[in-house]
């Protein structure tokens, strides 16, 4: 059964878009190694044959662990065929506020863990001269909004990172794949791993204007879209598509990305920077 499908190393299973590509990858018959930093988060992933699936404890942050799942990947199915570095979390804050510590981590998980995770599987598709990796970026790797400089810095260093890596692995035959979504029904907003400076609160020195920055945010992007979207157009640019793919998910992130490219620098802050303007 296992012919035409092809093998999915996926970090981040635990929630989100992880979950839900590992689940649906699962159901169309193809091997997946699904990783989180604890397993038995992934004890309820359902296969239909035992043998497509592979569950490994994997910490982005700590190299041994990124080392044995991919001697374990390999030594399970032969190859590598699709990396997805999906592993990562917000934290929000002005750049006035930001903890530092906090940034530091979170630019371990979103950034250096992609880039250790990238360079241990790497060598497996150079040498096979075949693979795919794809980056989760966001909306946010394009558009920076108040409170989210900290958090965007993450993922537009996984698009330039995402773009270097195209030019120097073309040659090899490995595709690179940005996904770009806006507002998801996910849990990403609500669950503990997206952590964010207490903006809200009487006394702070932002909080006069940190609702106005709420509702301009949720007046942008209105609604939290089916995840569906993603996970299927994630799936069909791993199997099929050019060497480098930039995708956008949402009609949130379509626009507000348009816009961006569309416009000069003079024109988009002018009018992005006007609906945060309060009279």
């Amino acid at each position: 059964m296992f012919a035409l499908s092809k093998v999915w190393f996926i970090t981040g299973c635990s929630t989100g878009f992880g979950r839900l590509v590992a689940q649906e990858l699962l159901d169309q018959g193809h091997r997946v190694i699904a990783t989180a930093r604890r397993v038995d988060a992934l004890a309820d992933l359902k296969a239909p044959d035992p043998e497509q699936l592979l569950t490994l404890p994997l910490d982005v942050t700590i190299g041994h662990q990124i080392r044995e799942a991919t001697e374990r990947s390999v030594e399970r199915f032969g190859a590598i065929d699709v990396l997805i570095n999906n592993a990562g979390y917000g934290y929000f804050s002005t750049q006035e506020e930001g903890d530092v510590d906090e940034i530091r981590r979170m630019f371990e998980t979103n950034v250096l863990g992609l880039a250790r995770v990238t360079q241990a599987i790497l060598p497996h598709m150079r040498e096979r001269r075949s693979g795919v990796i794809m980056n989760l970026s966001s909306v946010a790797g394009r558009v920076a909004f108040p409170r989210s400089g900290f958090y965007s810095a993450t993922k537009w260093a996984v698009e330039a990172m995402s773009e270097s890596l195209h030019l120097e692995t073309r040659s090899f035959g490995i595709r690179v794949v940005l996904i770009e979504p806006g507002a998801f029904e996910t849990d990403f907003a609500k669950r503990s791993a997206v952590r964010s400076a207490n903006l809200e609160s009487e006394g702070q020195p932002y909080h006069p204007v940190a609702k106005h920055w709420t509702d301009v945010a949720l007046s942008m992007m209105p609604e939290r879209q089916d995840p569906a979207e993603v996970v299927d157009g994630m799936i069909a640019a791993g199997l099929d598509g050019p060497p480098f793919q930039r995708i956008a998910f949402g009609a949130d992130a379509r626009k507000l990305i348009g816009d961006r490219c569309a416009d000069s620098d003079a024109e988009f802050f002018q009018n992005f920077a006007a609906q945060y303007d309060q009279s």
